[in-house]
């Protein structure tokens, strides 16, 4: 098994960015999130253009490979591709899996998608993605037009699913017991990594969180 295989059948903590400007000082949170425990960490930026995605992206990539960690990007494909990522999150809006899968040529990318319902969770099994996001659990300025799905979901999808799902949305520090509890093995987090002040401190103690 490759160990890029490894790290993504044994993931727990998956650190999502969410750039608003070319901020060079991302490089070293990256890093310090991989040091505290960060298993992935997502590109995702609705401002930035292509061009700064990609040059992000590639020092994205050697920061994770360094560390030997997974790097996934947001909703595109193509930049997946050509940055040669780990991974992609898509969506409900973004191209059927079908297609990501034909365009991404064969290469070893994994693929996750977004899931506000089990409905919408079972589905997304049925069309063959490797691991789903479960959420907004909590409400979150992230992802401001969803409503929060609540703790309820997080209990019937650990029942019924049996691929990776992630929890995502307004999970912390102060809630993560809770989320866990109901089932949840795998959390996704944005501000609580990159919004914390000191980013090794807040992804360690997550860590620890999801391994007590």
């Amino acid at each position: 098994m490759s160990w890029k295989k490894k790290v993504f059948e044994n993931f727990r903590l998956y650190a999502v960015t969410d750039l608003r400007e070319a901020d060079p000082s991302i490089f070293k949170k990256v890093e310090e999130a991989y040091r505290g425990g960060a298993d992935i960490v997502q590109l995702r930026s609705k401002t930035l253009t292509d061009g700064e995605l990609f040059r992000i992206g590639l020092r994205m990539r050697k920061v994770a490979h360094r560390f030997q960690k997974l790097f996934f990007v947001n909703d595109r494909p193509d930049l997946a591709l050509a940055l040669e990522a780990d991974g992609v999150h898509l969506g409900q809006d973004d191209l059927p899996i079908a297609q990501v899968r034909r365009l991404l040529k064969g290469k070893q990318i994994f693929i996750g998608k977004s899931t506000h319902s089990l409905a919408q969770a079972l589905q997304a099994v049925q069309e063959g993605v490797d691991y789903i996001g479960v959420g907004p659990i909590f409400e979150t300025p992230t992802k401001p037009t969803y409503q929060a799905v609540g703790i309820e979901l997080v209990k019937r999808v650990s029942k019924r699913v049996r691929i990776p799902f992630v929890c995502i949305g307004g999970v912390d520090q102060g809630n993560l017991k809770q989320v866990v509890e109901a089932g949840a093995k795998r959390i996704a987090v944005v501000r609580a990594i990159f919004g914390a002040k000191d980013v090794y401190v807040a992804t360690k103690k997550l860590r620890e969180v999801l391994e007590d």
